[in-house]
């Protein structure tokens, strides 16, 4: 099935909260996420009580061998059911990559379907003590004993791989990267919030960082944080009694690998475009909007190489063309005439957030809420999660059309 989804525009966001993103925050993450979920919950100028849907994605996102609890490491939805004060009708969780993407969805799907009123959504990230993706496994099966005892293991190897085909298949340098690394900063420094509040990074130090697998340095990586982010969803009939703004939800689409057989951590560059290409038209239709429309794309930078990946599956520019494409001041969102594609910090900017950062920027630009950076211009954006092939994208509207 393909074409402009029946739910668009049926449904808003209409509140949200967000914590502090520290490294290691010294509050269990359940009871960090109570508190922040209800002071979404207060912002969209409802109770506990009237939220009668609760909707997250919970995974957690080490490639180590961490101990995790629920409450603890990670908050599923039951849990936080079980402790919100409400009395919830509709509880799910995506186990998908998109994370937020996926959140959105059902969230999107319980209440036009009529299941739930007011759901919130959130996502809650854990730093574990130690090395992130330290494992003290000492024997592999499965798929990854023919890549993980030859040290191909974990998220760095498998992103270092579609990033060197780039840089060798099109001519790019790490020096065309730093303008994207330099944006983030730039924009993350701006927000209290922001684990890199008042930290930009100049391109220098970006270029002289060690290198963790090659190509990727250490600035080229999200920071592991504690964090909290919570949103509120209702239908637009409901929304116009709140006391924001709504923020409509146009339209998604979320990635169908086509893997061949491939194993796990084995992302050719060919795969992540060919099935980034298509979940791309599948948004574009699903919103019934075109690229060339969209005032706010926000890319998803958990790794940096993604923000190429999806600049050109979203065609915002040619194939091959993105590391061009983000230098000389064109993604600079202090220029009125740039593309402002990491206007929000993204992860780079935030901390490891998954797609929060990406949905809280087209929310607060597009509900008239981003304060001293509110753009002039912010009628339609799009939110990315994850790798083209494998995640999310959500397209947003100040006005339901």
């Amino acid at each position: 099935m393909s074409g402009r989804l029946t739910s668009s525009n049926k449904v808003a966001v209409v509140g949200y909260a967000h914590s502090v993103v520290q490294r290691h925050n010294p509050r269990p993450l359940g009871a960090l996420t109570v508190d922040i979920v209800r002071e979404a919950i207060a912002d969209a100028g409802l109770t506990p009580a009237q939220v009668d849907g609760i909707v997250a994605a919970t995974l957690f996102p080490s490639a180590g061998s961490h101990t995790v609890e629920d409450g603890v490491h990670t908050v599923t939805t039951n849990w936080l059911a079980e402790r919100l004060g409400a009395s919830p009708r509709y509880v799910a969780g995506f186990q998908g990559v998109g994370q937020v993407s996926g959140s959105v969805a059902l969230a999107v799907n319980a209440i036009v379907s009529g299941a739930a009123d007011h759901v919130v959504l959130y996502r809650s990230l854990h730093n574990p003590r130690g090395s992130y993706h330290a494992s003290s496994t000492d024997a592999f099966g499965g798929p990854a004993q023919w890549t993980a005892p030859t040290g191909y293991f974990g998220p760095l190897a498998m992103i270092a791989l579609p990033y060197n085909e780039y840089l060798q298949r099109y001519g790019a340098t790490r020096e065309a990267m730093a303008a994207v690394l330099v944006e983030a900063r730039k924009n993350g420094a701006r927000i209290p919030w922001s684990y890199w509040y008042g930290k930009p990074l100049t391109a220098e130090q970006y270029l002289a960082a060690p290198t963790l697998t090659d190509p990727i340095c250490r600035y080229d990586c999200d920071i592991p944080v504690d964090g909290v982010a919570a949103f509120v969803l209702t239908s637009a009939d409901r929304a116009v009694d709140g006391p924001n703004r709504p923020v409509y939800v146009s339209g998604y689409a979320h990635a169908v690998p086509k893997t061949n057989n491939r194993l796990p951590l084995h992302w050719p560059l060919d795969d992540i475009m060919t099935a980034g290409l298509d979940t791309a038209r599948r948004l574009w239709e699903s919103a019934g909007v075109k690229p060339g429309e969209v005032d706010l794309p926000q890319m998803y930078d958990g790794f940096s190489p993604f923000v190429w990946f999806w600049l050109e599956s979203l065609g915002l520019c040619p194939v091959g063309e993105a590391h061009r494409f983000v230098q000389d001041g064109r993604i600079d969102s202090d220029r009125p005439d740039a593309l402002p594609i990491l206007s929000g910090g993204g992860a780079l900017g935030n901390g490891r957030m998954h797609g929060i950062p990406q949905m809280l920027e087209c929310y607060l630009q597009l509900a008239g809420r981003a304060g001293d950076r509110q753009r002039a211009k912010a009628t339609l954006a799009v939110a990315c999660q994850s790798s083209p092939h494998y995640g999310g994208a959500v397209v947003y509207s100040a006005d339901p059309f």
